[in-house]
C-alpha cells in the first residue's frame, strides 16, 4: 500500500562544509547561494511543494546565522534541533531529532543537495514508492555518469526490484546517494549513541534486504566546492531556458 506523503522532514544542516572553504568560514554551507537562492531554501521549497508541514533543521556551524535565516520561512514550519555543543554527524543528528519527527515514515534531506526535477517531483515519487512492509529506507539515487560535479566511484548498485548493495572498496558502481530519502523509524532501532554516520544504518538495512533505491528523474548537482557553484547555476539556467 503506497505511503501517504510524509508531513514531517529532517533537513541535515549542521555540517561544517570544510570543502566549501573559504566561503564557509563566514557562511554556513546551507546558506551558500546557487541561482540567487540559498541551498537550504531549494530543499525547503521542494519539501513544502511535496506537502511537508514541519521540517526539523539541525544546526551547529554558524548556527545563529542559519537559525535566523530559516526563522523567516512560512512553509514548512521550522523546528530547530540544536547541536551547538556537539556535532552529532548525520546519524546522531537524526537520532537526536526522532522525538520531533513523529512515529510515521519521514523525509530526510541533506541541506546542500540540489536537483532539477523531471516531470514529477522526486520527493513525491519517493513517497509513492515507499513500502513500509518491505523497506526501512528508500533512497533517491543519481546516476554517476550524468550528474553534475560528481567524480566519485558511486555508493550503491541496484537490483531490478530496487534493492541496494553497497559498493565494495575497489568497486565502481553506477549510483550515488542524492541526499534525499524516506526513512522509517524502524531504521533507528538499536542505533548507536553519540556521533555516527547515517550510512552505518543504510548498510545495516542493506544486509537485511530492507534498503531500496529510486532512480532520480531529472538532474542531480553535487555542489561540494566553490568551483561547483558556477556549474550548478549554469545547469539551472539551461533547464529554464
Amino acid at each position: 500500500m503506497p505511503l501517504l506523503t510524509p508531513r514531517h522532514a529532517m533537513v541535515l544542516a549542521a555540517g561544517r562544509g570544510e570543502r566549501m572553504r573559504p566561503i564557509t568560514e563566514h557562511t554556513p554551507k546551507p546558506l551558500v547561494e546557487v541561482g540567487d537562492k540559498a541551498l537550504i531554501d531549494h530543499v525547503l521549497d521542494k519539501l513544502a511543494a511535496a506537502g511537508v508541514e514541519q521540517a526539523v533543521v539541525n544546526v551547529h556551524h554558524l548556527a545563529d546565522k542559519l537559525e535566523k535565516h530559516v526563522a523567516t520561512r512560512k512553509a514548512p514550519r521550522i523546528v530547530i534541533s540544536d547541536e551547538r555543543t556537539e556535532l552529532l554527524e548525520t546519524g546522531g543528528g537524526l537520532v537526536k531529532a526522532l522525538s520531533l519527527l513523529g512515529d510515521a515514515p519521514f523525509f530526510a534531506v541533506n541541506s546542500d543537495t540540489l536537483w532539477i526535477d523531471g516531470v514529477k517531483s522526486n520527493l513525491t515519487r519517493l513517497a509513492e514508492g515507499f513500502d513500509p512492509a518491505r523497506m526501512d529506507a528508500l533512497l533517491l539515487l543519481a546516476p554517476t555518469a550524468t550528474s553534475i560535479g560528481y567524480a566519485g566511484r558511486g555508493d550503491f548498485s541496484m537490483s531490478p526490484d530496487g534493492r541496494l548493495t553497497r559498493r565494495a572498496e575497489r568497486q565502481v558502481v553506477p549510483f550515488v546517494y542524492a541526499g534525499a530519502a524516506v526513512l522509517a523509524p524502524a531504521l533507528f532501532k538499536d542505533a548507536p549513541k553519540g556521533p555516527f554516520s547515517l550510512t552505518k544504518l543504510f548498510y545495516r538495512a542493506a544486509e537485511a534486504n530492507r534498503l531500496f533505491g529510486l532512480r532520480l528523474d531529472g538532474l542531480w548537482m553535487h555542489v561540494g566546492t566553490p568551483d561547483a557553484i558556477d556549474e550548478a547555476e549554469a545547469a539551472i539556467l539551461e533547464s529554464v531556458a
